[in-house]
């Protein structure tokens, strides 16, 4: 009988549970949660201050989820990792023993030192159902909002508190939203639909200064706002792990089984440095199906099994206002661009070498699916296949073996 601890309580934790099971039905599992609450989907927390969803249906497992693993839940934070007793220190001075560590401790808000921020008294992060309800509190029809960050999670809050504010600018110092997944061209389509619903922008400018309710720009601008919202970046949440040998670069480095560089221990999530097969080297890949999968991996291998997951790639989808966007890959300079206007939209893909590398879709994303599938296989293509990839595809552009496992035998 082995002692699986996890650190963190999140879709990582959730596949790191369902992966232990599947390999040990017996052991102890114990969950330490910074947060007292049930697993959630956090992408949903805009969509509960728009009123879409609710706490109940915003839970990623159901309520019964922790009792029918047999996993030990507990509220609190983890402050001290010894790895060579294998113990965990929580705040409370409660000790744990550990057989087999996983961290999916996540990440947390990367806040710049801005002059004044101390004295703003309405400053909120946008990470966490706690930072949602907080800032619901807040919320106000006749208040100014200024959300520093055009990112997703800056936009995505914008999107959710739109109908319950007064006015929202977001300013961000990159030259166009959403700037670490859409290129210009893109980028501009998106913003436009957020214009529409009377979210103002700042770009290429960004706040320096806070004077109570006053942010000075670089600019020299000055806005006023009654709610500060911060969305400037996350960074992964790595404290633990430097208490121990495990090798840590922006995220904590991890081979394709989730394993650290220290024994017994394993790593999955936002906080995890994997392998990105698009580029052929790790990074970090803080989005929710990658989280999943290197959570359910790392549960297998840290209960005896062997799983790999060496063909991550960073993929986003996400909507604004009904207008969809979805991107997967890396774009290389180098190669082809194959730009078509589809229903109101964009479809863009990145083309190298006879491979897909990735693609941009803004509007109809209902063949993301499969370019994602060919970009994360590294499918090679001759003439014809990229005329076909280029106009509408289909599983037919895949290998009659691929058919077959991706359709469970039938083809």
């Amino acid at each position: 009988m082995s002692e699986y601890v996890i650190i963190g309580n999140g879709t990582a934790a959730v596949g790191c549970i369902e992966g232990i099971r599947s390999a040990d039905s017996e052991s102890s599992i114990t969950v330490i949660s910074a947060e007292e609450h049930h697993v959630y989907s956090r992408p949903l927390i805009s969509y509960y201050l728009e009123g879409k969803t609710d706490l109940e249906k915003m839970k990623y497992r159901p309520e019964d989820f922790y009792t029918k693993n047999n996993v030990k839940l507990i509220y609190g934070k983890a402050v001290k990792c010894d790895s060579k007793k294998q113990f965990i220190t929580l705040a409370d001075k409660q000790k744990l023993h550990y057989d087999k560590l996983c961290l999916c401790t996540g990440s947390s808000p990367f806040v710049p030192p801005f002059e004044g921020l101390d004295k703003v008294k309405n400053k909120f992060s946008f990470m966490t159902l706690d930072d949602a309800l907080a800032l619901e509190k807040a919320l106000d029809k006749k208040a100014k909002v200024l959300i520093v960050g055009a990112g997703l999670i800056g936009l995505k809050c914008a999107e959710g508190i739109a109908e319950r504010v007064g006015s929202i600018t977001v300013c961000d110092l990159a030259d166009r939203v959403l700037s670490s997944i859409l290129d210009s061209k893109c980028a501009a389509v998106m913003q436009k639909r957020l214009e529409e619903h009377g979210i103002s922008f700042l770009l290429g400018d960004t706040a320096v200064r806070f004077e109570k309710d006053k942010a000075v720009m670089k600019s020299g601008k000055e806005v006023r706002f009654d709610i500060l919202v911060l969305a400037v970046g996350v960074r992964a949440e790595t404290e633990l792990a430097r208490q121990t040998d495990c090798e840590v670069n922006r995220g904590i480095v991890i081979d394709t089984s989730m394993k650290t560089s220290t024994d017994s221990i394993y790593a999955a999530g936002d906080c995890a440095e994997g392998y990105d097969s698009s580029i052929g080297a790790n990074r970090v890949l803080a989005i929710l199906p990658n989280a999943y999968m290197q959570g359910r991996c790392a549960g297998i291998n840290m209960a005896g099994g062997s799983s790999v997951f060496d063909d991550a790639v960073p993929m986003n989808s996400i909507g604004f206002f009904g207008l969809h966007c979805a991107t997967a890959g890396s774009y290389p300079e180098d190669g082809e661009v194959c730009e078509e206007q589809v229903c109101g939209g964009i479809r863009r893909l990145y083309i190298k070498d006879g491979r897909l590398y990735g693609y941009m879709l803004i509007g109809d994303v209902n063949r993301a699916g499969i370019y994602t599938s060919l970009v994360r296989e590294q499918t090679v293509f001759n003439e014809e296949d990229i005329d076909k990839l280029k106009k509408f595809p289909t599983l037919a552009i895949f290998s009659y073996e691929s058919r077959r496992k991706k359709l469970g035998g039938v083809v």
